[in-house]
This record gives structure tokens, C-alpha cells and sequence, in this order.
């Protein structure tokens, strides 16, 4: 046997070895793809048991209903609007032992969508009362949003400390307008 056989030979021998591991590893991902997709239709079909067994409520959250009515400021107008969320305003304010100074519609913002309701108001309320207040607007329906909270002291003096004082709080709020035929 000649140099150039012994080298065909090897070359030939490699060559075989390297088509033997590519279709080694062609084999093997054929394997772990098909595995992998028995177990998605193994996790699927489970999921599809436990949502068909979940109660009607938990389905339309999955299913990404929208928010209901009373969430929305329903007024033909943007100006009704506005006056419907003062008056809710002054609602809360009232049930949670606070006293309405002012409230005024503010304009819009650019980056505020054209259903966007923006109110200021500004109120004297006590440290409890101003949490269920915050805590109502926020949680209840319509949604309201607080953007902005300024809270100041009014007259208090740096020699008297009062336990539980007055707050005066300015709120910048924003609700969402759903028009409604007039």
C-alpha cells in the first residue's frame, strides 16, 4: 500500500466518521423536538381540563372582558363628564368626613387620551379620612385615577405640635369618559 492509498483511506475513514456524528446529532434534535412537542400537547390538553372545569367568573377574566359600565363616566359631553366626577368627588368627600374647598376641570394633557377626564380639587381632611378617601377613589367604581397628591399643613406652629391635624390636600385626578347618546 502506497502514501497516497493510506491517506485516501483516512481521509475516507474521517469523512465517515463526521457523516456518522452529523446524523448522530440530526437524530438526537429530531428526538428532542418530538418530545418536547408530546409535552406541550400533554400540558394543553391539561390546561384545557382545568379551564373547562373553572367557574364562569374566572373564564371571562381569562378572556379579557372589558371593564363594566359603572367604571366609566357615562355623559353625552366631556362637560357633563367633568360635572358627574365632581360630583362623585363630593360624594366621597362627604362620606369620609372631608370638606370640599374647590375642584376645577383641567385641561387635557397631550399625551391623555381623547376619553380622558382631568379634575383638581383641593380639600381639608384629617390623616384617616384622607386614606379612605385615597383608598375609595382608587378601588370603587367609576375608575378614578390619582395623578398627583400635594399635601400642606395649614397654620401650624413650630412650637405646638398638633396630634392630628388638618391636612389641606390638592388631588389631580383623571376618569375615563365613555360617551353616551344624549
Amino acid at each position: 500500500m502506497t502514501k497516497s492509498d493510506r491517506e485516501a483511506l483516512l481521509s475516507v475513514a474521517v469523512l465517515g466518521a463526521l457523516l456518522f456524528v452529523c446524523a448522530n446529532a440530526v437524530g438526537f434534535s429530531w428526538q428532542a423536538r418530538s418530545a418536547a412537542a408530546r409535552e406541550f400537547d400533554v400540558r394543553s390538553a391539561l390546561l384545557s381540563q382545568l379551564e373547562a372545569r373553572a367557574p364562569n367568573r374566572n373564564k371571562a377574566r381569562l378572556s379579557g372582558t372589558a371593564a363594566p359600565a359603572a367604571a366609566f363616566l357615562a355623559a353625552p359631553t366631556q362637560g357633563l363628564a367633568g360635572a358627574q366626577l365632581q360630583a362623585y368627588l363630593q360624594h366621597v368627600a362627604d362620606t369620609h368626613h372631608a370638606t370640599l374647598i374647590s375642584s376645577g376641570m383641567e385641561a387635557t394633557k397631550h399625551e391623555d387620551q381623547p376619553d380622558s377626564i382631568r379634575l383638581q380639587a383641593t380639600l381639608d381632611a384629617d390623616l384617616q379620612s384622607l386614606q379612605a378617601l385615597l383608598y375609595q377613589l382608587e378601588s370603587a367604581t367609576p375608575y378614578v385615577f390619582v395623578d398627583s397628591l400635594n399635601i400642606q399643613i395649614p397654620g401650624v406652629n413650630a412650637q405646638r405640635a398638633v396630634e392630628d391635624p388638618l391636612l389641606r390636600v390638592t388631588l389631580g385626578l383623571r376618569a375615563v369618559w365613555r360617551r353616551e347618546a344624549a
